[in-house]
């Protein structure tokens, strides 16, 4: 007589609510089986994260479970007791958020974060993991710090460090969040493999249909259980009571010429920009593309001044431009914001949403504050998000309602240039394409410059002007393809 190996984990009618009745879950349900890989999909704001979170007894702060139950490796995993549940958490599932990076301490090299939770500690066994995540074990890699490290790199010693533990459960969200698709269809290998060689039950969430398609096995759709947001034509028209204005001429609002930087410090130092020249023109969407750990976000970073250059100039409206923020004046880092890639890391989980945007119309506007409210709802509301967000935590959001946060904040300064590190990269696609909407308003209506850098080609050969592709040091010379010389917002 068969039997049947019981589930890894049971989920089972779940809902979450917040205190204000705001539903985050809503009667949802998933079983993990071992050896399968489980794709959780929808849009932003469905639950998927939030789903993910339960399995490892991670309810948001003030939300409460108002139906259903998580059964977990045999474990009520809701009602567990605290030393249990970390035994559990410790030994037997690993979760991956969407910010993998934060969890990894600056100050550990690489090497000593792999194998410090490793059930194997031997210089083979890390080897073994760090190809398994396709990172190369010839570069001295392992003796780098996580700064030193490109967002994809970091977001894969993240993977290698669950993965070191040994787990029987495997939770990842938005797993490809940042990678180039010749990775993703790596990762989606990995995770396969994980799966069906070595028995692993694998829940990931992810907005990217292809990557879902390529290593899923099984696939649970949430619908939407918020509040739908605002239609993009009609929010646009609140950004800003500033007149409606051409966008100027072809003169560059940020010239680079010849910029050189280095990551890492000591033996790991590391050339990722030489000789680089940009023009970044006012109304013009400027992508910079390339695979992981070319220098895509180090470019960003130099710009808006939180890497140092280690050659080159930078020029704003003409005018030159200091290497670091630190010695740039109030109105130049007013000029210049930056939309980062993992908007949970950079948002204070102390403040609310409306403290958040308040902030930067006081510093760097002054604002008074009897407007600051006003100026804060036409934000959310440009941003596709509803004004009760105000009152909202970062912890409360989804990855892509705190994406939209995050430009709104950015926003929130008036800039002239925008930065935007994979801001798509976690998002559905209907609000990849709000964004991107929002960021033509923009263009169109200010003359908004934006520095995009993304992965996925075929936004960028929509919504481009401009196109710098990176290829590592000895390609990244030269200047920027002018895709539509018709002009900026074409």
């Amino acid at each position: 007589m068969s039997h049947t190996a019981p589930s890894a984990a049971r989920v089972t009618a779940l809902s979450i609510t917040l205190p204000d009745g705001t539903p985050l879950l809503d009667n949802a349900g998933l079983t993990l089986e071992r050896g399968r890989v489980h794709a959780v999909t929808g849009p932003s704001g469905a639950g998927k994260t939030t789903l993910l979170r339960a399995l490892v007894g991670a309810v948001p702060p003030d939300a409460a479970v108002t139906a259903g139950t998580v059964t977990v490796l045999g474990h009520d995993i809701l009602t567990l007791a605290p030393e249990r549940l970390r035994r559990l958490r410790r030994e037997r599932l690993a979760f991956l958020g969407q910010d993998p990076a934060s969890g990894l301490n600056p100050r550990m090299k690489v090497g000593r974060l792999i194998t410090e939770t490793s059930a194997d500690k031997s210089r083979t066994a890390l080897l073994d993991l760090l190809e398994q995540v396709r990172l190369p074990t010839g570069e001295r890699l392992d003796r780098r710090r996580p700064q030193a490290l490109s967002g994809g790199q970091q977001r894969r010693v993240a993977l290698a460090r669950a993965l070191a533990r040994r787990p029987e459960i495997l939770l990842l969200d938005e797993p490809t969040a940042g990678l180039d698709a010749a990775l993703r269809d790596e990762i989606a290998g990995l995770l396969r493999d994980l799966a069906h060689r070595h028995g692993l039950a694998i829940a990931l969430a992810s907005h990217d249909p292809g990557f879902v398609a390529d290593c899923a096995d099984d696939t649970l759709v949430l619908g939407p259980v918020t509040t739908r947001a605002p239609d993009r034509e009609d929010s646009a028209t609140h950004l800003t009571q500033a007149t409606r204005h051409q966008v100027r001429g072809e003169e560059a609002v940020l010239t680079v010429r010849s910029l050189t930087a280095h990551v890492g410090t000591g033996a790991g130092r590391r050339q990722v920009l030489a000789d680089l020249d940009l023009d970044v023109r006012p109304g013009a969407l400027t992508a910079v593309v390339g695979p992981s750990g070319c220098g895509k976000t180090t470019l960003v970073h130099t710009l808006v001044g939180l890497h140092p250059a280690t050659g080159g100039t930078l020029s704003l409206h003409g005018r030159p431009l200091t290497g670091t923020h630190r010695r740039r004046g109030r109105d130049q880092l007013r000029r210049i914001q930056l939309v980062p890639q993992n908007p949970l890391g950079a948002l204070n989980p102390a403040r609310t949403v409306g403290s958040t945007l308040a902030r930067p119309l006081k510093l760097h506007l002054a604002l008074p504050a009897d407007r600051r409210a006003s100026r804060v709802a036409e934000l959310l509301t440009a941003v596709g998000l509803p004004e009760t967000f105000a009152a909202r935590y970062p912890h409360e959001l989804s990855g892509g309602q705190r994406q939209r946060v995050s430009i709104a904040r950015a926003l929130a300064a008036e800039p002239d240039i925008l930065l935007c590190d994979e801001v798509t990269s976690a998002l559905d696609a209907e609000t990849a394409a709000g964004v991107m909407a929002l960021l033509r308003d923009l263009r169109t209506t200010r003359g908004l410059a934006v520095v995009l850098v993304s992965h996925d080609l075929a936004l960028v050969s929509r919504h481009a002007d401009d196109i710098l592709t990176l290829g590592g040091p000895d390609t990244v010379s030269g200047r920027a393809t002018r895709v539509h010389p018709a002009g900026p917002g074409t």
